[in-house]
């Protein structure tokens, strides 16, 4: 998990640090914000478990504290945002992946997002792969 791995390395000269891993669900208009999504909140769940785990088997000894948050929010990126206020975070650490729109690469909404509105750090973490057709 490159964004975990990111993290290490850079808490490393920082000594031990919270590290606080962010699912977020995103709820379509039409429905509540506290709509119940079971196969997007289990599918989360998941990820976050998964992440949970791969961080203290890799440099856990590293950790101060390895914490999850699933949150239900209409924009992922200004609920990340909201939490790093709410947390008092020095940094977010955020994976993206190139996706094509309209003919133009581009990181999509998020990370464009958390770059203008984070009240800390941040380190965007351009993750390899396949470039995604955008929705």
């Amino acid at each position: 998990m490159p964004s975990i791995d990111l993290a290490w390395a850079i808490s490393r000269a920082s000594g031990r640090v919270h590290l606080i891993l962010v699912y977020v669900v995103q709820v379509a208009q039409q429905y509540p914000l506290d709509a119940y999504l079971p196969e997007q909140v289990d599918a989360g769940e998941r990820i976050l478990r998964d992440a949970e785990e791969y961080a203290r088997s890799h440099g856990g000894h590293q950790w101060a504290s390895v914490t999850t948050a699933l949150l239900q929010a209409r924009s992922a990126a200004a609920a990340i945002v909201d939490e790093a206020i709410e947390r008092g975070a020095d940094a977010i650490i955020v994976g993206a992946t190139n996706e094509m729109r309209y003919g133009e690469l581009t990181q999509g909404k998020t990370v464009p997002y958390i770059l203008d509105h984070a009240p800390c750090d941040v380190v965007v973490l351009r993750v390899a792969g396949e470039i995604r057709t955008a929705r």
